[in-house]
C-alpha cells in the first residue's frame, strides 16, 4: 500500500494485484517452513510479532496515530489467556476469544480518553496508559507479578487439534497470522481505509468534507489494539507464558521499531521488520546486552539508508505497491 511519502504510489487495481502476488510467495514460503528445517519457535514467534507489528502499522501508517502502548494490548491478552487456560481450565479457543475480547476493551476505554488529543500528546497519554497498566499488572495477584504466568497448558484446538505438536501448532499460528493480515488488508482498501488515508494526510480538510474523524480513528485504534491482542493470545501458546516483558515500554519501543525498519505504511513492511528484530533476539543472544546496541544499529542504518524502510524502498525503486 501507499507509504507516508509525497511520491507513494496511489491504489489502484494494479496495485492491489502486486500486493495480492506478494501475499500468495508470503503465504507459500510460510506453509513450508515445516519441511526446511528451520527452528519452528523463531517463526511462531516472528508471526505472532508480525501481526502485532501490521496492527501498530495500521494504526500509525494510516491514521497517522503514533500509539507508544501497544505493549498493553499484548500484554493484557496474554495474561487473560494464561489466566483463561491455566486456573479457569478453558479449552485454546475460548482462551484466544478472551484475551483478544480482553484487549478489545481495552483498546475501547483507553481510545476514548487518548482519542481527543492529537500528535505527541496522543503519544504520550498512550505511553501513560502503558506505564499505568504495567505497574497494575505487576501489584495485582492473577499475573504473579514478576514471576508472571509459566507453564500455560496449550490443549486441543476445537477438541481436535493437538497444540503440544509443534507442527500443528506452526500451522494454527500461522492460520491466525494469515486471518489477521488479510483483515488489515481488507481494512485499508476499503472506503474507511481510504477515509483514515485521508484524516492522516489533512484533517481540516477531512473534516471539512463532512467526516466525523474522531471516530474514524477510534475505530481504528480499537481495530488494532483488538488485533494486537489477538497476536498476545496466540503467542501465549507459543511461549507458554506470559510476562511483565510485554507490557512494559521497551516493547512498545520495539513494536515501532519494527514497523520502521520494514516500511511505514506499508503493507508487507511490518512483517519482514519483525522477522528481522526477532532473529536478532533469536540469533544474537549469545551477545546478552549487545543485542540491543546492534538493533540500534540496524534502525540507524535503515534511518540512513533506507529512509522509506526496506520494503518501502524496494517498492519505491520497483514502482510497485508493497
Amino acid at each position: 500500500m501507499t507509504a507516508m511519502t509525497d511520491d507513494s504510489i496511489p491504489v489502484t487495481p494494479r496495485a492491489i494485484h502486486d500486493e495480492m502476488i506478494a501475499f500468495g510467495i508470503m503465504t507459500a514460503a510460510l506453509l513450508i517452513v515445516p519441511l526446511t528445517g528451520i527452528y519452528p519457535f523463531f517463526v511462531m514467534q516472528a508471526l505472532c510479532f508480525a501481526l502485532l507489528a501490521c496492527a501498530f502499522n495500521l494504526l500509525i501508517g494510516y491514521g497517522g496515530l503514533l500509539s507508544f502502548g501497544h505493549a498493553m494490548f499484548l500484554g493484557t491478552a496474554g495474561y487473560v489467556s494464561g489466566h483463561a487456560l491455566k486456573v479457569w481450565g478453558l479449552p485454546p479457543e475460548l482462551g484466544i476469544l478472551a484475551g483478544t475480547g480482553a484487549a478489545a476493551g481495552l483498546a475501547v476505554i483507553t481510545g476514548l480518553v487518548a482519542i481527543r488529543r492529537q500528535g505527541i500528546y496522543f503519544a504520550m497519554i498512550t505511553l501513560a496508559l502503558s506505564q499505568l497498566l504495567y505497574f497494575i499488572y505487576l501489584q495485582v495477584p492473577f499475573t504473579h507479578g514478576e514471576d508472571g504466568i509459566q507453564g500455560i497448558p496449550q490443549g486441543h484446538l476445537f477438541g481436535i487439534f493437538n497444540l503440544a505438536n509443534p507442527t500443528i501448532l506452526y500451522y494454527v499460528v500461522l492460520a491466525g497470522f494469515l486471518f489477521g493480515f488479510l483483515l488489515i488488508f481488507r481494512t485499508i482498501n476499503s472506503p474507511f481505509g481510504e477515509v483514515l488515508k485521508a484524516i492522516r494526510e489533512n484533517e481540516p480538510r477531512a473534516i471539512s468534507l463532512g467526516y466525523k474523524t474522531d471516530q474514524y480513528k477510534l475505530l481504528a485504534y480499537i481495530l488494532s489494539g483488538t488485533l494486537a491482542g489477538f497476536a498476545g493470545s496466540l503467542k501465549v501458546f507459543v511461549a507458554q507464558n506470559a510476562s511483565l516483558s510485554d507490557v512494559e515500554v521497551a516493547m512498545s519501543g520495539l513494536i515501532v521499531l519494527m514497523t520502521l525498519v520494514g516500511g511505514l505504511g506499508t503493507v508487507f513492511g511490518p512483517v519482514v521488520g519483525a522477522f528481522i528484530i526477532v532473529a536478532t533476539q533469536q540469533y544474537l543472544a549469545g551477545f546478552g546486552q549487545w543485542v540491543t546496541v546492534i538493533q540500534g544499529t540496524i534502525f540507524v542504518v535503515c534511518v540512513l539508508t533506507f529512509r522509506r524502510g526496506i520494503i518501502g524502498e524496494i517498492a519505491h525503486h520497483l514502482k510497485r505497491s508493497l
